[in-house]
């Protein structure tokens, strides 16, 4: 890994006081070299007074704005502060900051775009309703692009500045599948890295069972549609 290689870990947060503080301490503790900032998404818990507690910088919207714009906040951060890439990284404890400096390497080592750390590149999935919509983007990601990506819902990605920079400039773009199906289509490049994810370790999922099927079928329609009436 290049000295030289200047890595920002984005953290969204919306009500996660149950989990940032031990997120953050493992982060620090794992990848010292690494700076890291907060999106408080309107919390309405103690989010962000532990976050300022533990000296965080922080990036806080006064209400909640959901991930997109929570992800575009942590892009235009990056970028204008220097970032070589940004990885994306739940504040929730599932993401395992071990796998950091795997993302880091493959990075640099592939020159690949974005870099997706994926529970299934050597794992089998489950049988779940939601792995069942796992498999369904994947197979249509494998049609429209003909790349394959073994978990295009995985949250724990690195984008590249070249990817940033495209961020910062066109509003269409949001941290989805149908993004990074749109981003291989006009010429980027995705590489994943083998990574294990813990269970969340604290609060609820935004994501019960109603929203994961409206996210799916979202996702579905555009892919299929939406994106190609895109510029």
């Amino acid at each position: 890994m290049s000295n030289n290689y200047k890595v920002l870990i984005a953290i969204p947060a919306y009500n996660e006081e149950e989990c940032i503080e031990s997120t953050i301490y493992d982060l620090r503790r794992t990848t010292p070299q690494f700076d890291l900032v907060v999106i408080n998404d309107g919390s309405r818990d103690k989010t962000l007074s532990l976050c300022r507690k533990m000296n965080c910088v922080v990036l806080n919207m006064p209400i909640n704005c959901g991930l997109t714009v929570g992800f575009r906040t942590a892009v235009k951060y990056a970028i204008e502060h220097g970032y070589d890439a940004m990885i994306q990284f739940d504040a929730d404890g599932q993401h395992r900051p071990e796998y950091i400096c795997k993302l880091v390497d493959n990075a640099q080592q592939s020159n690949a775009d974005i870099i997706i750390g994926s529970r299934f590149l050597e794992a089998p999935k489950g049988n779940s309703l939601r792995m069942l919509g796992s498999r369904m983007i994947t197979v249509l990601t494998k049609l429209l692009t003909g790349k394959r990506i073994s978990d295009p819902t995985s949250g724990f990605r690195l984008f590249t500045r070249q990817v940033l920079e495209q961020f910062e400039v066109d509003d269409e773009l949001n941290p989805e599948p149908e993004t990074i199906t749109w981003l291989l289509r006009h010429g980027y490049t995705v590489s994943e890295v083998q990574v294990e994810m813990r269970e969340r370790q604290g609060g609820e999922s935004y994501l019960n069972f109603a929203r994961s099927i409206s996210y799916m079928a979202r996702v579905f329609v555009s892919m299929l549609f939406v994106q190609w009436f895109r510029r």
